[in-house]
């Protein structure tokens, strides 16, 4: 009786300790991968909501100015700011500044060589997140050859 009680007080073999790590090792093999695609698709995503809430914005502000989209020039400030029927643009909501803001701020890009960028402009610069058309109305993210998992570029969402 006394071996029996000595031997369960002495802790792990060996054995032991080299069964448990190998099974940590092989769950580790098995859920890193999914975690590091989980937060690429979180990318995907936030673009795509980005745009989402982007177009929603502009649609809005056309709708309110007589079908006139927002400029590229003040793009920003027309959707973040109070504006009047022309679209001139106020930071206090008085006088015939009624319409917006639409957004509370311009979301930043999520991915490619711009992320973190919030501008919106007609061209590519180093600022820019997001590419804008105002004679479409178009937003698109500012990428080149940047894909999701599918293969498709964020530039076509």
């Amino acid at each position: 009786m006394s071996d029996t009680r000595a031997r369960s007080t002495r802790g792990f073999s060996l054995l032991e300790v080299v069964i448990v790590v190998a099974i940590i090792a092989i769950l580790a093999a098995i859920g890193i991968p999914r975690m590091s695609r989980g937060s690429a698709g979180a990318n995907d995503a936030a673009v795509s909501g980005n745009l989402s809430v982007l177009r929603s914005a502009i649609d809005l502000f056309a709708a309110e100015h007589g079908g006139a989209f927002p400029t590229a020039a003040t793009c920003a400030d027309q959707l973040t700011l109070y504006t009047d029927v022309s679209g001139t643009t106020s930071a206090t909501k008085t006088g015939g500044y009624i319409y917006g803001p639409y957004l509370c701020s311009v979301p930043p890009l999520t991915v490619g060589a711009r992320r973190g960028q919030s501008g919106i402009a007609a061209a590519d610069a180093n600022d820019v997140g997001w590419i804008y058309d105002d004679t479409t109305g178009d937003i698109r993210a500012n990428t080149t050859t940047e894909t999701d998992d599918a293969g498709v570029l964020y530039s076509d969402y």
